[in-house]
């Protein structure tokens, strides 16, 4: 049976992991997103069981209890999962999974699926390019940038428990990287590389 990998795509808030998630998805037919949940409010064109699987706190907290989440945490004051019966049975089928989460979530995925899962940190060129894509955004007050970005600092600290590192100063060049490690990584699954 061919192995099939949770590939995880995680780095601070504003590094670009949704666009690079979509190139990925848009340029392999061998991969499948792993929609998350979350009790945040949706983001303008978001939609529920297309970007998130939007649910209440109360719903969420159910779902804790019955263990439903391969992984979640609380960011930012919001819930975040990751639910595991759909990741499963993706695999089952002979599916990659991509999984676009946070660093916490991403570290918690490799306790879990160890030999079955790749993880991307995606790196911002510099620290203060984190600012801009956020201010540019435009989803967010300047209070909540500011308490992302100390986020940011505390998970740049935990990018030597991923895989492979990847800066992203340019889409196409971030995107080349992802796939030509892919292609290595799910063509040769034999032993573990780790490149930067």
């Amino acid at each position: 049976m061919v192995q099939t990998y949770l590939i995880v795509i995680s780095g601070p808030s504003g590094v670009g992991k949704a666009t690079l998630t979509h190139e990925l998805l848009n340029r392999r037919s061998d991969l499948v997103l792993s929609v998350s949940a979350t009790t945040r409010n949706p983001r303008p064109g978001e939609k529920n069981g297309r970007d998130y699987w939007f649910l209440s706190k109360e719903e969420f907290e159910q779902r804790i209890k019955e263990n439903y989440f391969v992984e979640w945490a609380l960011v930012h004051g919001n819930y975040y999962g990751t639910p595991e019966p759909p990741i499963r049975q993706q695999l089952k089928q002979g599916k990659n999974v991509i999984l676009e989460i946070d660093v916490q979530g991403g570290c918690n995925v490799k306790k879990i699926f160890r030999d079955q899962s790749i993880l991307f940190f995606i790196l911002p060129p510099v620290f203060e390019e984190l600012f801009n894509r956020l201010k540019k955004r435009g989803s967010e007050t300047l209070e909540e940038i500011e308490h992302r970005l100390q986020t940011a600092h505390l998970e740049l600290l935990r990018q030597d428990e991923y895989d492979y590192t990847i800066i992203n100063d340019d889409i196409e060049r971030a995107v080349f990287q992802l796939m030509d490690i892919l292609d290595r990584r799910l063509s040769n699954s034999h032993g573990k590389k780790s490149e930067h």
